[in-house]
């Protein structure tokens, strides 16, 4: 028997017994012999037959669509992290996983960052900056150092690293960070390509820089790693730096990075 099929079953017998009949509008009463929920009684919530909910549970190699995997979430009151796990040990995209996510960083997490004396910033979901500190806004001089008016869209770093012409002489070696970050923007969002807001900064994007463009295109897929940094800073000359990049356990889609100089 697959593993994960085994997972999914043992999972969702796990979930069935700690439900609530009553919540879902069964009646608690004294002739059950199982805690929780029935088979039957979550296939009937779900709108999938009996036979098939214990086939699911039993590990057998049957085909659970994504629709079927929502309606059993929403049958069995899954939160957000059960519900992810589920759709993962189903091996299925999860269809409103894109919108459960709201790009903004809590005041905990961005509070932090003028406690840290090296350049740091906060990456969301679509690589936007949304916060950052003094000695990031130092380093990237002439763009994280320039007044927000409340009209003007967030930094974003593809927008930097492609549309920004003085990224180019910035950024050391720039050809080749340019394509790294391309596919690991790539490795980044590969699970929310179909999102309207990513597409269209992926079509900006792609007609703005024909090095974006043709980077794209070369569907390279690379993990986020950190690294020695260099850049041409236009008052500091040379930096160098070790960056570092953490991911908060409860917003695993924002970015913590960290820049230390290099001695």
């Amino acid at each position: 028997m697959d593993t994960r099929r085994k997972e999914l079953g043992e999972f969702l017998q796990a979930l069935r017994s700690r439900a609530d009949p009553t919540a879902s509008g069964f009646p608690a009463g004294k002739r059950r012999r199982t805690q929780g929920l029935r088979r039957e009684e979550v296939a009937q919530l779900a709108g999938i037959s009996p036979t098939w909910y214990t086939w699911i549970e039993q590990g057998r190699q049957v085909n659970v669509s994504a629709e079927v995997l929502d309606r059993l979430a929403q049958a069995l009151r899954l939160n957000r992290s059960e519900r992810a796990y589920l759709f993962e040990m189903a091996g299925r995209h999860d269809p409103h996983a894109a919108h459960a996510e709201e790009d903004s960083a809590p005041a905990a997490l961005t509070g932090l960052l003028a406690d840290i004396a090296i350049p740091a910033y906060i990456m969301g979901r679509s690589w936007d900056l949304l916060a950052w500190n003094r000695p990031a806004a130092k380093l990237f001089a002439g763009w994280l150092d320039k007044p927000l008016s409340a009209s003007a869209p967030r930094p974003n770093m593809l927008r930097f690293v492609f549309l920004m012409p003085q990224a180019r002489q910035f950024v050391v070696d720039w050809e080749t960070r340019a394509r790294r970050i391309a596919a690991e923007f790539r490795a980044d969002c590969r699970s929310r390509l179909e999102e309207p807001a990513l597409q269209r900064l992926i079509g900006e994007l792609a007609q703005a820089s024909p090095d974006f463009a043709r980077y794209w295109k070369q569907h390279d897929v690379l993990e986020r790693q950190g690294g020695q940094r260099a850049f041409n800073h236009p008052l500091r000359g040379l930096i160098t730096c070790q960056q570092v990049t953490l991911r908060p356990v409860e917003q695993e889609q924002l970015k913590l990075v960290l820049l230390k100089p290099s001695t």
